[in-house]
């Protein structure tokens, strides 16, 4: 029989037992026994009948005598002429018979024929069943003593061959030979006889009809004599050797004629543990240590409980392994003997050997030893198989072994003796509670729940979800979605998804939000013996509502705060982004943050109400995967009047598309004249008209002249009027101003001149934050190509807000030579340099550092621009720069400053501009400088120090030049 490994079991029964538990019978077998696996098994044929075939179906052997005759084999049978049958936890079925089993047919006591017959039915009175006849036939040479310990019986079998008298050689007669010989002489003539010995002085003779009938299996061939005993037979006798107890029959068959008598030892021990198995280990449960699951089984977790059978006599559970004892030097089967000469052991699962390379490979321990055989097998090895079972309603697993131990001495009395124990071992029951893990990601408005793990043979059959039951079939009708997945160790975990919407899911409002819960209760089935067990669950989500706090006033800023937010959300205002970076928000804690937004930020709104219009901040909250999880528009005061009057009698009019009309064409916008439209349209609607003009009407109010007029927006599917907005200007038109005038003479002009250093200083920053710089002693930085460097140039020690700083041109070269080749533009006649990537200027706003924006520049540089001979430059590099300060308030008065390039100032005052937030940026996460490849390792003492030190040098009075630092050049323009 091929070995079948657990995971191959799993696989190939699960797929049948779901055919025969979830489906009628549909198949019916022929008279072909292809079906039946038979083989030769040492002295033994076996017989397997796959579950599939005998599944939830009454099975019935027979035997077949070389006469043709039918002998139908019960457990009686069975014991006494040498069958054993038995059923694995998958429903497989094994028969074994011994060669010398009562019907074989035996050849010159070489050659074993055994017919069997093998009836199927559905029904227990076996109408209709089928039957099917297997014939095998087997060879074996017989050692002169052979004893086998099978699963319901022992059995032992002696060469009954007189040898010849060796002269000179003469044997004392072993003690309980002569102890028999009374009674053999006081025996009957011609027939054969056994004596039992159950003590040193107790013996009890029977015939051998006698004791066949008691339940022995005793029988002679032409060559050997045979006795077969039950373990409980009443002539065994209970016997404790190196602390392992063994069932024991001491027998001597004899046959007396009248010249002489004919004496055969047949003693037998095997020990009673070979009768154990799952529910011994059962019934031995109380007050008994926990045993872990060994590593190969690692997905079912770690065991609550375990029922722990310290041993089953020869077997111990022991830190996850199964030890099995295997006793040498058996007394009552070493009678007479004194020294055993040699000894070689055999070891194998489902009686087929194992060599030493798979022994090996299965992790498996065997200590041999003159006293005994230790066999140390992991939990979960390959030749058992994993089983679930359900005990006091709860779930667990078992795992079985068949092994085997053949044991052949050579003695200096009986010669060679094979000794063979067959075991089946089931490991106690360990408790593992299944594992309701809840996934669920809240934004799919959906419960996500994995319960699990199981082994194979574990079906989800049921829900029980608001008290209502349902078959798995129904729920998936009603839309649940039932999925089992499959681990790649071959266990299983069941799904289960249930939106938050379903009328069986309970909904509360709580402090915090809204709080789902699923109260659920899984029912589960075993194959295939169908018991069932259920997990019940309760599961518990929060829709967490973000609070909003008032929106407020600071300087140009409105102001909100948000609470009860999640940390991994992300606020987006008027679909941007809000980041720290970005100055749009500020975390108080981990669950709060301030919103702040310029008033004349275009990501302000403004918003119709029954009172007016209100400015608002369309604030939108995402998770990571950009799921909305909440929205809100928060209303602030209006920053401004919308309506300016001049002196001149022209009225302003300025309005802004509206949050709460939907896609508003501000072209649309019309006055009371349905001719007088927006002037300017750059998402603001600007209206400029005379109060004359556009149907304008004017009123008097005590000294005031009131010029009214109305802005109108009508829908364009309906023409229906959305919103009004009245447009007033009041002049006084008599008031009285007494206005005090006077004068003095204006100074004399005069002029003061002096000259004074400006200091420049070229930092790296550390990220994109410009908050943290390199300093001197960390010089020289390591880069890794790909890792973007920031840069700042800083007019130092002005507090001139006149001046402002641009950079002319910057380029990289290899050494600290600005002059030297090779060289690499970065910024040129004032513009980013874009071949082949884009240097990136960052805008510079007032901080707790910066109190003159105009006196800073940022940039970035990407440092996989720099390329040598087609590939990456890694290696020394330094930086230069021109640097050109003008009179910002008037850059015609200098002509170095006129002629500079076309990206000043459109670029380089991308940080005065309050429009900066709309241009494109990229941030970068920061990193280390002395540029490498990536898979690089550079040693620190061979980076050259020195960079971001600075000096100061005076020219002339109109051109200054500092170089500043290792691979720093700044030219400045300026009288000073």
């Amino acid at each position: 029989m091929a070995e079948v490994t657990s995971s191959s079991v799993f696989g190939y029964y699960r797929l049948a037992f779901l055919t025969f538990i979830l489906a009628t019978e549909v198949c019916t077998q022929g008279t072909s026994s292809d079906f039946i696996i038979s083989s030769c098994r040492r002295s033994l044929v076996q017989l397997d009948l796959p579950a599939r075939n005998v599944f939830k179906k009454y099975v019935r052997f027979s035997a077949i005598d070389p006469d043709g005759m039918t002998h139908e084999i019960t457990d009686a049978v069975a014991t006494k002429c040498g069958y054993t049958t038995s059923y694995d936890d998958w429903g497989n079925i094994t028969f074994r018979t011994s060669f010398y089993s009562c019907y074989v047919q035996i050849v010159n006591d070489t050659y074993y024929t055994i017919s069997v017959k093998i009836e199927i039915a559905s029904r227990h009175d076996m109408v209709n069943a089928m039957s099917y006849m297997k014939v095998v036939s087997c060879p074996y040479v017989w050692n002169p003593r052979e004893i086998i310990c099978e699963m319901n019986y022992m059995e032992v079998s002696v060469r009954r061959k007189i040898p010849v008298i060796s002269e000179g050689v003469f044997r004392s007669e072993p003690e309980d030979w002569s102890t028999a010989f009374p009674q053999a002489v006081g025996g009957l003539m011609s027939v054969w006889q056994v004596v039992f010995h159950l003590s040193s002085t107790l013996k009890s003779t029977m015939l051998i009809d006698a004791a066949q009938d008691i339940g022995y299996g005793i029988n002679t061939t032409e060559s050997r004599v045979l006795l077969r005993a039950p373990y409980n037979a009443s002539q065994a006798v209970p016997q404790r050797i190196n602390g392992v107890t063994f069932s024991t029959v001491r027998a001597t068959l004899f046959y007396k004629q009248r010249w002489f008598i004919y004496l055969v030892d047949n003693a037998v021990a095997c020990p009673v543990g070979n009768i154990g198995g799952l529910s011994t280990a059962l019934q031995n449960a109380a007050d008994k240590p926990l045993m872990p699951l060994p590593p190969q089984y690692p997905t079912l977790g770690s065991p609550k409980l375990l029922v722990f059978t310290p041993f089953v006599d020869d077997v111990r559970f022991v830190s996850g392994s199964i030890v099995w004892s295997v006793q040498k030097n058996i007394s009552p089967l070493l009678t007479g003997s004194k020294t055993i000469q040699n000894s070689f052991i055999q070891f194998g699962v489902d009686l087929l050997n194992l060599t030493d390379a798979e022994i090996l490979s299965r992790q498996y321990e065997i200590v041999d030893s003159n006293t005994a055989t230790n066999i140390r097998i992991p939990v979960g090895a390959v030749g058992g198989y994993y089983k679930s079972h359900v005990v006091n309603s709860q779930y667990g697993i078992t795992y079985t072994i068949r092994p085997f131990l053949e044991n052949l001495w050579l003695d200096d009395s009986w010669g060679i003796t094979k000794y063979t124990i067959i075991k089946d071992i089931t490991t106690p029951f360990v408790q593992h509670p299944p594992v309701v893990s809840n996934v669920t990601i809240l934004t799919t408005l959906t419960f996500n729940i994995t319960v699990g793990t199981f082994l194979p043979d574990v079906l989800l059959i049921n829900l029980t979800i608001g008290g209502v039951t349902l078959p798995v079939p129904e729920a998936v009708n009603l839309g649940y979605v039932i999925e089992n997945k499959t681990l790649p160790n071959g266990n299983v975990t069941f799904i289960l998804k249930v939106p938050f919407g379903d009328d069986r899911v309970t909904k509360e409002t709580v402090p915090d939000g809204i709080l789902f819960t699923l109260n659920v209760t899984f029912g589960f089935l075993i194959i295939p013996n169908e018991e069932t067990f259920t997990t019940p669950a309760t599961i518990d989500c929060l829709i967490r509502q973000p609070t909003v706090g008032p929106c407020g006033q600071k300087g140009g800023l409105l102001t909100t705060t948000l609470g009860n937010l999640d940390p991994s959300w992300l606020i987006y205002i008027n679909n941007v982004q809000a980041t720290l970076s970005s100055g749009l928000l500020s975390n108080v804690n981990a669950t709060h943050s301030t919103v702040e937004v310029p008033a004349a930020s275009n990501l302000v709104m403004d918003e119709v109400t029954s009172a007016g219009f209100a400015v608002t901040i369309p604030i939108s909250i995402r998770d990571r995967v950009g799921n909305e999880v909440s929205s809100v528009v928060i209303s602030c005061d209006p920053q401004s009047n919308p309506v300016v009057c001049l002196s001149d009698g022209t009225m302003e009019v300025s309005v802004k598309k509206l949050w709460n009309i939907p896609d508003m064409d501000l072209s649309r916008l019309v006055l009371r004249d349905a001719s007088c439209r927006p002037v300017v349209l750059d998402g603001i609607a600007k209206f400029v008209f005379s109060v004359k003009d556009c149907r304008t009407t004017r009123r008097f109010e005590g000294n005031l002249m009131i010029y009214e007029n109305d802005v109108t927006y009508s829908s364009i599917s309906s023409g229906k009027i959305l919103f009004t907005m009245y447009v007033t200007c009041n002049y006084t038109t008599n008031s009285t101003l007494v206005v005090d005038y006077s004068y003095e003479d204006n100074p004399t002009p005069t002029a003061q001149t002096g000259i004074a250093p400006l200091d420049l200083v070229l930092r790296l920053s550390k990220s994109d934050g410009y908050n943290v710089f390199y300093e001197d002693t960390e010089y020289p930085v390591i880069k890794y190509l790909r890792e973007p460097l920031y840069f700042e140039v800083e007019l130092l020690h002005s507090s001139d807000p006149r001046l402002e700083l641009f950079l002319d041109s910057c380029w990289a070269t290899t050494t600290p030579d600005m002059r030297s080749f090779p060289t690499w533009p970065i910024i040129s006649n004032s513009c980013e340099h874009n071949e082949p990537y884009l240097t990136i200027f960052h805008p510079v706003r007032t901080d707790a550092r910066v109190q003159f924006p105009s006196h800073l520049k940022r940039f970035e540089v990407k440092t996989f621009t720099f390329m040598d001979g087609g590939a990456a430059y890694s290696g020394e590099i330094y930086f230069h720069c021109d640097v050109i300060i003008c009179d910002s308030s008037n850059l015609a008065s200098d002509p170095v400053c006129t002629q500079m390039g076309s990206c000043i100032p459109a670029r380089q005052r991308l940080g005065r501009s309050v429009d900066a937030a709309s241009d494109e940026h990229r941030w970068v996460s920061s990193g280390q400088l002395f540029l490498l490849a990536p898979k690089m390792r550079a040693d620190a003492s061979s980076v050259i120090s020195g960079i971001g030190r600075y000096l100061r040098y005076r020219n002339s009075d109109t051109e200054i030049r500092y170089f500043c630092g290792i691979g720093y050049r700044y030219r400045i323009h300026r009288d000073v």
